[in-house]
């Protein structure tokens, strides 16, 4: 009896009934899921005091963050002068955001977190970015953000783009972590 005065009061017309109800239901569910998304804040920046990782990451106390926007040698990574001698760019990329974080606090604007826990962001000190100055010193690549500094380097023949170098993701795959040889565990998933 209740759902015949439902009906009387409100006919018979149900919005979400059937496939294009169904279809509509899951969009104005998406709709909310995108706007909650868009009205999220922000994750607050953070400052203080950084000492360098390697040439595109650093710990900020005990929070470890990881540049946005470019991919520096890594530490042990060598690369060639033009004469065809190895130079330990890894270390140089290093040690030039080392003398960079020296010059004052670091105010990073985290974006996101990596697979490692660390924060993704983009960095200054001093108001200059870390990121554009190690790549327009050519101690690092661009990976989308910092293409004119790139091509500045490349064109005045900077850091890696002297002479020969292999991309730093190129020379991760060539160098897993892990120390090498046998590992029992890495094969049964641990």
């Amino acid at each position: 009896m209740g759902g015949e005065i439902l009906q009387r009061q409100f006919g018979r017309r149900r919005i979400f009934a059937g496939p294009t109800g169904a279809i509509l239901a899951i969009l104005v569910l998406a709709g909310a899921a995108l706007l909650t998304a868009w009205l999220e804040p922000a994750q607050p920046p953070i400052v203080g005091q950084a000492r360098a990782s390697d040439g595109d990451s650093f710990r900020l106390g005990e929070q470890r963050v990881r540049l946005l926007g470019l991919d520096a040698p890594e530490l042990s990574q060598t690369c060639e002068k033009p004469d065809g001698q190895s130079w330990p760019c890894g270390r140089a990329a290093r040690d030039r955001m080392a003398q960079l974080l020296r010059q004052g606090a670091v105010d990073c604007q985290p974006e996101d977190t990596d697979q490692y826990q660390r924060l993704l962001a983009y960095c200054t000190v001093g108001g200059a970015d870390l990121g554009a100055i190690m790549v327009k010193e050519g101690l690092a690549i661009s990976a989308d953000s910092y293409w004119p500094e790139e091509q500045a380097a490349r064109q005045a023949r900077l850091g890696i783009w002297a002479g020969g170098f292999e991309r730093p993701r190129d020379w991760r795959d060539d160098h897993p972590r892990g120390g090498g040889g046998f590992n029992l565990l890495s094969l049964i998933g641990f």
